[in-house]
């Protein structure tokens, strides 16, 4: 890794601000780390000639002290943005090919920032799956390696791409985005930071949907200040989204450094679950331990609905995707199997286009959704959400923030669970809360287990606090200290 890609995001703006070196010398140098790490899959586009024009405007504009933000620092994006002229599948078959016309809302801001973009980042499939396995364009490899085994390993999923990607030194950043926790859990088995805020900061305007009421987008970085930074620019209202909430965007990096004496922080008795590995239930109350000497107050909470989350989210989730993914038939874009008529066509295009996961939460859906079971799961499902977001709220009265562990176990090995979708599925254990409610939530790496793989703790803010939020993470990410990498392999 070359000393430019090894910078912080904040580190590359102020050597750019101080002209130590240039946009496309920074660029460059990631270009050519993106070209040296194929093996790990995060890319699955490449846009060298684009970037490097991107970053000559943006030298251009510095040079008239006229530079934005985040001018001249080079992001991925995942593939679930909708990016002007560049292809955009959600790593899936059916929408191979697909070059958009339009730029989505949270991209344009980036760039209206002056940010530089490197590429398309790999994903699971339409953003379902907890591993990054079930994109068309294969597993994304996770950075890191276990001390106990030379085993590849998940980056988490579905924003793997994005979370190996900034691990490896491949970006200052990336977007990504979050249904049940494919933000944070990715950034927790890869060492990185990352947050989902508030439902409906950040538009979802030129996102390809999974399920419309939980996906929310946001960053994924190397530190909590660089995560305040890219989610400014990416924050905002958008009248093209009816979700979009019309308040106003703070700086989020102002929080990040700010004390939290005095606040309160719960801590769930419902995410003490059985069969928790010792090494995370130690993190935990290493984190509780450092926020009471940053001079917090600790409060035990209860969440009482917490067991019912994951069924919960298994239910609302895919009967969302039944409809959101129903638009992908072969008639107006994307690929298009013949038929000898038209229910065949729909039939062999989506038998062709779609993979093993994204069938299975379709039919899923679809059931749920269906005359005689809408009532006993759907509806059912709805009023537990309702209750989850009830149990935040009294939580609330008691408490500013909430700490818990962001995942059950710290990265395992590719194909290891891929046969076992429950399995897969309580990967989300610790994070749907936070979608089913709306709330935000951030990862960050605190430390390591015994094989030398990171670990991550989660903030759970009120909502539209991520102030707080940042401010948490930031004394917990100074007293964890952690600066571990994953060593190359590559």
């Amino acid at each position: 890794m070359s000393a430019l890609t090894s910078l912080t995001l904040k580190g590359a703006i102020d050597g750019l601000e101080a002209g130590d070196f240039t946009s496309v010398e920074l660029t460059t140098a990631h270009i050519e780390a993106i070209e040296g790490a194929r093996a790990l899959n995060a890319f699955i586009v490449e846009t060298p000639e684009q970037a490097l024009s991107m970053a000559a405007a943006s030298d251009a504009r510095r040079a008239l002290g006229v530079a934005g933000p985040l001018d001249g620092a080079p992001l991925g994006i995942k593939d679930l943005f909708c990016t002007k002229g560049v292809q955009t599948t959600a790593c899936s078959k059916i929408l191979e090919g697909f070059i958009p016309q339009y730029e989505s809302t949270v991209t344009s801001q980036l760039w209206r920032d002056g940010a530089v973009m490197l590429g398309k980042l790999n994903l699971d499939q339409f953003a379902m799956g907890s591993s990054n396995e079930t994109s068309y364009f294969g597993p994304v490899t996770n950075p890191w390696r276990s001390t106990a085994s030379d085993k590849p390993l998940t980056p988490g999923g579905s924003s793997g791409g994005s979370a190996a990607a900034v691990a490896a030194g491949l970006c200052l950043g990336a977007t990504a985005t979050d249904t049940g926790g494919s933000i944070r859990q990715p950034a927790a088995f890869t060492g990185t930071v990352g947050i989902k805020p508030t439902y409906g900061r950040c538009s979802r305007w030129g996102v390809v949907a999974f399920a419309s009421s939980l996906d929310q987008a946001g960053p994924i970085a190397k530190t909590v200040e660089d995560a305040a930074l890219l989610l400014t620019s990416m924050c905002g209202h958008d009248p093209k989204d009816s979700t979009s909430l019309d308040v106003p965007v703070p700086d989020f990096t102002q929080f990040v450094g700010k004390s939290v004496k005095g606040l309160r922080i719960g801590i769930p008795k419902e995410y003490r679950v059985d069969n928790m590995p010792a090494e995370i239930e130690k993190l935990w109350e290493d984190g509780i331990a450092w926020l009471r000497e940053a001079g917090c107050e600790i409060v035990d909470i209860t969440l009482p609905h917490t067991k019912y989350a994951l069924p919960a989210y298994y239910i609302v989730a895919p009967a969302e995707a039944s409809s959101n993914l129903a638009r992908y038939d072969g008639m107006r874009y994307g690929l298009r199997a013949e038929g000898g008529n038209l229910t065949e066509t729909y039939e062999n295009t989506r038998a062709e286009g779609f993979g093993d996961e994204v069938k299975r939460r379709i039919l899923i859906g679809t059931y749920v959704l269906s005359a005689g079971y809408y009532d006993a799961y759907y509806l059912k499902a709805l009023k537990v959400r309702r209750r989850i977001a009830e149990d935040f709220d009294k939580a609330w009265e008691r408490c500013d923030a909430i700490l818990t562990p962001t995942a059950p176990s710290a990265a395992f090995g590719l194909g290891e669970n891929s046969n076992d979708p429950i399995a897969m599925y309580l990967n989300d254990v610790f994070t749907v809360t936070t979608n089913l409610a709306g709330l935000p939530g951030l990862s960050l790496p605190a430390g390591l287990d015994s094989n030398g793989l990171p670990l991550g703790l989660q903030i759970i803010g009120k909502p539209l606090d991520e102030g707080t939020v940042f401010s948490v993470a930031g004394a917990l990410e100074k007293a964890a200290g952690f600066n571990a990498k994953a060593a190359r392999w590559w």
